[in-house]
């Protein structure tokens, strides 16, 4: 190998390890953010982030405020561990499916309290307000199967169809973005909106008035646009 190859070599290898040591960094002030929003207890919910074909995620039993630089937990797609001692989070198959199947570079997993409470009373959350059109559309939950396996996985997966965010029946939330910021905001709108429905829900005598499919198409053409446009 020439000198001027070992260089170019070595300059690739610390731009990956710089971009890893970023995505992991991320990666946990998003898993302790669940926490102090309180989306999940203690260590249950999961984050996960690509970075190229490799993916970085949560490890299992460990509270977000112990992991360090040094904990840096991925896979491969396959879910072959390539980084890290400890063991990844037990959702892992969960994770994979959606890495896998969407262009999807985030995806975060709460047991936020509202969204799991409407997890066990509907097979889709109602469009109770204009921020469903943010999510694809009406939230479909997922069929319950035991935490951790494939079965739930293709559960999500079909539950996800068109959508970025779905339920998980008696279980919890998930989400995807192309960003752990974009992801964590879905999941903070869904928890928000589940909340909001089961509220209005529960006046006697009363029934939530309800959007359009058109209203909520409407309303996703809008959002598309929303924000500030990046500078050229």
């Amino acid at each position: 190998m020439t000198d001027q190859r070992r260089d170019l070599d070595d300059t690739t290898t610390d731009l990956r390890e710089g971009e890893i040591a970023r995505a992991w960094a991320q990666l946990v002030a998003t898993a302790r953010r669940t926490v102090a929003d309180r989306l999940v207890v203690g260590t249950s919910g999961n984050v996960s982030i690509r970075v190229g074909d490799l993916v970085l995620v949560t490890p299992t039993g460990v509270p977000y405020d112990r992991l360090t630089p040094d904990d840096v937990t991925g896979v491969d797609l396959d879910g072959r561990q390539v980084l890290g001692t400890l063991t990844p989070t037990s959702e892992l198959p969960m994770h994979l499916a959606v890495h896998r199947t969407t262009d999807a570079r985030a995806v975060v997993h709460t047991h936020a309290v509202h969204a799991t409470a409407v997890s066990t009373l509907v097979a889709e959350l109602p469009p109770v307000h204009y921020m469903t059109g943010a999510l694809g559309g009406p939230v479909r939950v997922a069929p319950y199967a035991t935490y951790g396996t494939e079965e739930l996985a293709r559960n999500l997966l079909h539950a996800l169809t068109g959508r970025t965010a779905c339920l998980l029946q008696n279980h919890g939330t998930l989400t995807h973005g192309a960003t752990l910021d974009e992801a964590y905001d879905r999941t903070a709108q869904l928890e928000w909106m589940c909340h909001l429905w089961l509220t209005a829900a529960s006046v006697p005598g009363r029934t939530p008035n309800l959007l359009t499919e058109e209203q909520v198409r409407e309303a996703a053409e809008k959002l598309s646009g929303y924000g500030q446009r990046e500078a050229r």
